[in-house]
């Protein structure tokens, strides 16, 4: 005898779906030179339909690869780019010196030409959702290649009791970038339960973390022991409390 319960792949878009209708007012905020930016889980989640669009529109189909490179790093991009034969399409996201990279697409005006709304593929639970590459650190640098299935059981016990335990009163600082195992797949996790994610990008020293953490208070914090052993440094040569912190996860050294 079989089930009667409900039944569907897990899947990354399931996890897109619910933040984008259950917790649409939660908040990614993104930390810059001079101030934070912000956006709802809901504008986040139209910029992406919008995109999946765009990339249909362009040709792309399961299976294809398309690069899109921040515009600061497009001078290590132009390095390679003459051997890169394959490569069709350069979409480029900000600014920056793109001598060398060849014809490019804007990533804002691709977004800006599309619809919000899209019809996410049913695709198979097993398929390959994510690939990072460890810097062998361990051993041979080797790649990994995360499915839907593996990302959305990751996702549900990282917000058990048991593990972190984020919660949608909670706001996490992801000190992790997302080549690092998808951050930990916190960004899925928080995605799922509504936790306000705050991204530092390359504010990673001690004194703008010690700001970030007075400024925008958050409640969970997760990185690596460097990173928080710089931050412990620059706490005690300032003021800071760091009072708003009820968990902090080191990980990813011995």
């Amino acid at each position: 005898m079989r089930s009667t319960m409900q039944d569907a792949p897990l899947l990354i878009s399931n996890i897109l779906r619910h933040g984008q209708q259950v917790h649409p007012d939660s908040k990614v905020i993104t930390v810059e030179a001079d101030r934070y930016r912000e956006a709802t889980f809901s504008e986040v989640a139209s910029r992406a339909e919008r995109l999946a669009a765009a990339l249909e529109r362009l040709g792309v189909r399961r299976g294809d690869r398309v690069i899109i490179v921040d515009g600061s790093l497009a001078p290590l991009l132009a390095r390679v780019y003459d051997t890169l034969d394959s490569v069709k399409t350069v979409i480029v996201a900000g600014e920056g010196d793109l001598t060398g990279v060849g014809p490019t697409l804007d990533y804002e005006e691709l977004l800006a030409a599309e619809e919000p709304g899209y019809d996410w593929p049913e695709l198979d639970e097993r398929d390959a959702a994510a690939m990072c590459y460890t810097s062998g650190t361990t051993g041979n640098p080797k790649g990994v290649v995360y499915s839907h299935r593996s990302t959305f059981l990751h996702t549900m016990a990282e917000t058990s009791a048991s593990s972190i335990g984020l919660t949608e009163a909670d706001r996490i600082l992801v000190v992790v970038p997302m080549f690092h195992a998808n951050a930990w797949g916190v960004p899925y996790s928080a995605w799922l339960i509504g936790t306000d994610l705050v991204l530092p990008q390359q504010f990673l020293q001690g004194e703008p973390l010690v700001k970030v953490i007075d400024e925008l208070r958050p409640t969970l914090a997760c990185g690596v022991p460097t990173i928080w052993n710089d931050l412990l440094r620059a706490a005690a040569n300032s003021d800071a409390k760091l009072d708003s912190l009820r968990s902090v996860t080191a990980g990813g050294s011995a």
